[in-house]
């Protein structure tokens, strides 16, 4: 592997994990808790979707055969995917949703305040932007999680149901492979395995404060860095390329 497939790769995978999110995420337009919150979840989606837009165009320029952040988007099976597993997770209640994105949000904060002293000025860029965004998204999963921990019996048991079910997908956050490995070389990628510790610290602050206790670790779930996924992915796929694949290159 030369280092521009990795970086077209790792790129891919950066951008997978946003559009996938936001597609979750938009589910919620109209379907929240009440009005303020439905606006909330939208604007996170549409801040996932502006960070897919940046990091597939970066990634169809780095591939060099003029596929456009579109192209990317719509004209991918699957096994073309490479978006962590957690993300394309139906979105469940809202407590699950909320406990989804304090774990991916948690882990992006680590991750995008190091990648923006990346080498890669263009990668660096969006991180930075995109951090200004994750924190927001962090704030508000961490609010309602603690609000919903420490709430009702009903409302503590279903955040504690939702961390069970879901910590099985975190360990993939910290997988690294043969393309991190290529891109550490020159301070492109983020080594994410030492993001772990203090990962697993802020989780764990915040639990406690929801009255929630964190799972014991056991078995994770994985397979997206080979293209491996659940059965949700191709659902989301076939609702969202729809009209790509039904009128090729359509034009407004």
């Amino acid at each position: 592997m030369t280092e521009q497939q990795a970086l077209y790769k790792y790129s891919l995978r950066l951008g997978d994990n946003a559009l996938i999110l936001s597609a979750r995420l938009s589910e919620w337009c109209s379907n929240a808790p009440f009005l303020e919150e439905d606006l909330a979840v939208t604007n996170m989606a549409l801040d996932l979707i502006g960070r897919a837009q940046a990091m597939l165009k970066y990634a169809g320029e780095v591939d060099g055969n003029s596929k456009t952040e579109d192209d990317l988007a719509y004209r991918r099976g699957e096994r073309d995917y490479y978006n962590n597993l957690i993300m394309e997770l139906p979105n469940g209640d809202f407590a699950y949703t909320m406990v989804r994105q304090l774990f991916v949000s948690t882990f992006e904060l680590f991750f995008y305040e190091e990648l923006q002293k990346s080498t890669d000025a263009t990668l660096a860029a969006i991180a930075a932007k995109t951090l200004k965004e994750v924190k927001y998204h962090h704030l508000h999963a961490k609010d309602w999680v603690i609000r919903l921990g420490d709430g009702t019996e009903e409302s503590n048991r279903r955040v504690q149901q939702a961390v069970n079910q879901l910590w099985m997908y975190t360990g993939e956050l910290f997988e690294m492979d043969g393309t991190d490995a290529l891109l550490m070389k020159d301070g492109i990628a983020v080594n994410a395995e030492h993001l772990k510790m203090g990962w697993i610290q802020m989780v764990t602050q915040i639990l406690a404060l929801a009255n929630i206790e964190l799972p014991a670790d056991g078995y994770m779930q994985s397979g997206s860095r080979m293209g491996i996924h659940t059965e949700h992915l191709g659902h989301i796929l076939s609702e969202m390329q729809y009209l790509q694949r039904a009128y090729p290159d359509a034009t407004w």
